[in-house]
């Protein structure tokens, strides 16, 4: 199967895990991207967050990674949120492609994590240093 993991966790990611399972001896490109907790968001010094999810997120986020495996020439495809409390410095996604040639696993991966942050259900709440709190991404 293209789509290898696809999921929501209330643990730490690991990077290690999404390289081994998108290990492909035909790929010649794997192209990863890691999105972290920032200290900062518009000026404002940030603590910490909370990503929240609706119930369907799991399965959107299938279909986004199932979306991208049609569109695009790779031969793996992966894609992993935290949800829970993190920290600054917190792995909060992960998403990864592997395909023979470099283009095709730039670009999928660059549309990954693009669908993904307009498409799941997924929910930032950012705690501010100043006491404030806001939330991102809700409809």
């Amino acid at each position: 199967d293209v789509v290898r993991l696809v999921d929501l966790r209330d643990e730490p990611l690991d990077v290690g895990e999404v390289i081994d399972l998108l290990d492909d001896r035909a790929s010649g490109a794997l192209t990863l991207f890691v999105g972290r907790v920032r200290d900062h968001d518009h000026g404002r010094g940030v603590g910490g967050l909370d990503y929240s999810a609706h119930p369907s997120a799991v399965e959107r986020l299938r279909a986004v990674a199932g979306a991208i495996a049609a569109e695009y020439d790779v031969l793996g495809v992966a894609a992993i949120h935290r949800v829970g409390t993190l920290q600054i410095g917190d792995i909060a996604v992960i998403v990864a492609t592997v395909s023979a040639h470099r283009d095709a696993s730039f670009r999928a991966s660059r549309a990954l994590i693009d669908v993904l942050k307009a498409e799941v259900p997924v929910w930032k709440h950012q705690r501010f240093d100043d006491g404030s709190d806001e939330w991102v991404g809700t409809p």
